[in-house]
């Protein structure tokens, strides 16, 4: 603060505290400017004229650009033929020509030799890079030996590399369950508001000139542009292509990382970029715009997370957005991607071979040049046969099996249907049968029923058999007098009162009686070829009872 700082206005340029500005329009001194200086936030703010009044000064917060070099204003010649009198005595030869050529020995010509380095980076500018940077190579991009392998062959090289990448049940399995993918499609980033508040303006004023003032710097972004060293590129008009080509390939890649992130970068953000760009990890060229779409929708499919073809046009419709809201944007996007291999640890070599010098290129480039990049790019129309992954075939396969499983799943629910009808039928008829034999069970139990009215004695008689077998045991009463049991119990049913123990002297009318109720018992409960034997049987016990008579 304590620094005495100076401005000064000359040929409408303006240095300020040494720093010289190059301004796109030419300024005056006439002792309206002003200046003034916020203590707290340490910001200088210099009001100067503009020598024509309302005139528009394109690029101001394009600091790199204004950061430029003092050109020499001389109109000193460049080149001049100086007095042959100061040449020096070593450098003047009065030998005779010699019309011979000289003859030299023959020697082999390398490998090297016969090989020229290829180029690659900006505008190809750049070569023999990563012969001393091989242990980093293989991190960064997918070619290998990029110095001397020429661009056909690195082509070649990438169509190879992606057909064996590409993986059908990943492409199917997002192409039918897309949520997540439509998801994404619902995401807006920052352009997107941009671009609709130009098209506003653009309604209104039909300025085109106004409306890069919608894109703004942050105080990170503004330190990039100061760090970055401005400088001029001698470019011809086949490199000149290649580099608004390779822009669109860089662009393509960003704004689908952008979306599929949400904005929001991770460890994935510098693997996407460089992995979608065949600018990037392939050091591709280019011929028109076309191919880099084909390219682009290639390598969207077969390398990242989520894979489906909308993407890919939405990441073109967002590459339109970019270009047409001018240079100002496409700046924003670049110093994203510079930040983002910067904080990379092997990615940091792409800064040095591309973005640094597009950081640099894009401030000086004219608007109108990036909105007609943007209509070509809007003519483009791209299919999904011409990616060559075979991919309608692939889905009309797919749609054909879902077809045939839905008709095996329907035709399962009938049959199940068809089942459980034709056991719900069998159950009615099963009940039915029941209710039938029970009608006929009942009805049966009613004359059962009726004929035990009309024959009770027989029922009586007939119940006594079996309860005769099963207590046939005898009772040894007082006196020894021998009772059966079932005798006994026959009488209690009968209603006649049970005997209890009686004198000896009685005994023998008991016993006669006994044998008379015995026999009658027997006849009638006994199956007709066991009466005798029953008989006999009981007469052999009564002949054993006889002794006691």
């Amino acid at each position: 603060t304590n620094k005495t700082w100076s401005l000064s206005l000359k040929n409408g340029e303006c240095s300020w505290g040494g720093t010289l500005l190059t301004l796109p329009g030419r300024i005056v001194e006439n002792g309206s400017e002003q200046g003034s200086y916020d203590a707290d936030k340490g910001i200088f703010t210099i009001c100067l004229p503009k020598e024509t009044p309302g005139q528009h000064f394109e690029g101001l917060n394009m600091l790199t650009a204004l950061l430029a070099p003092r050109k020499s204003r001389t109109a000193k010649p460049l080149v001049e033929e100086i007095d042959a009198s100061e040449i020096p005595e070593e450098v003047v030869d009065d030998e005779e020509f010699d019309w011979e050529i000289e003859q030299t020995p023959y020697e082999e010509v390398s490998e090297s030799a016969l090989n020229p380095q290829c180029h690659y980076g900006f505008g190809n500018l750049r070569s023999g890079v990563f012969q001393r940077l091989q242990d980093e190579l293989n991190d960064v991009i997918d070619i290998k030996n990029p110095d001397f392998t020429p661009a056909a062959e690195r082509r070649q090289k990438r169509l190879a590399a992606e057909l064996a990448k590409f993986d059908p049940d990943h492409y199917l399995a997002d192409f039918f369950e897309d949520e997540a993918i439509e998801q994404i499609l619902k995401y807006n980033p920052w352009w997107t508001d941009k671009y609709s508040k130009m098209k506003a303006f653009l309604e209104k004023s039909q300025e085109e000139e106004n409306h890069a003032a919608l894109v703004s710097f942050s105080e990170e972004e503004k330190y990039q542009l100061r760090k970055f060293v401005n400088k001029s590129y001698l470019l011809d008009k086949k490199a000149c292509r290649q580099v608004y080509y390779s822009l669109i390939d860089i662009l393509l890649a960003y704004c689908y990382e952008t979306r599929v992130t949400e904005g929001e970068k991770n460890v994935e953000s510098a693997w996407n970029i460089r992995k979608l760009s065949p600018t990037l990890c392939w050091f591709e060229t280019w011929t028109n715009v076309h191919e880099i779409m084909v390219s682009f929708g290639r390598r969207v499919l077969c390398y990242p997370l989520y894979r489906h073809f909308k993407l890919v046009m939405k990441a073109c419709s967002d590459t339109i957005k970019i270009l047409q809201l001018g240079k100002s944007a496409v700046l924003k996007c670049l110093l994203d991607i510079h930040k983002i291999f910067q904080e990379n640890d092997p990615a940091y070599i792409l800064n040095d071979l591309y973005i640094s010098d597009y950081c640099v290129w894009i401030q000086k480039v004219k608007s109108k040049k990036l909105a007609a990049l943007a209509e070509a790019l809007k003519e483009v129309s791209l299919t999904k046969a011409q990616l060559g992954l075979e991919l309608e075939e692939l889905e009309a396969a797919a749609l054909l099996v879902q077809e045939e499983e839905t008709a095996l799943k329907a035709a399962h629910s009938v049959s199940g249907q068809q089942t459980l009808c034709s056991s719900s039928e069998a159950s009615d008829s099963e009940d039915s049968d029941s209710t039938v034999s029970s009608g006929n069970e009942d009805s049966d139990s009613d004359s059962e029923q009726d004929e035990l009215k009309d024959s009770p004695s027989e029922t009586v008689n007939s119940l006594q058999g079996p309860f005769l077998e099963e207590s046939s045991a005898f009772l040894i009463v007082d006196g020894g007098v021998c009772r059966n049991t079932a005798v006994q119990e026959s009488d209690a049913s009968q209603g006649k009162p049970l005997a209890s123990s009686q004198p000896l002297g009685v005994s023998g009318p008991l016993i006669e009686e006994l044998e008379e109720q015995l026999k009658t018992t027997v006849q009638v409960s006994e199956p007709k070829g066991t009466t005798a034997v029953n008989h006999s049987n009981m007469q052999e016990r009564d002949g054993r009872q006889t002794p006691n008579d």
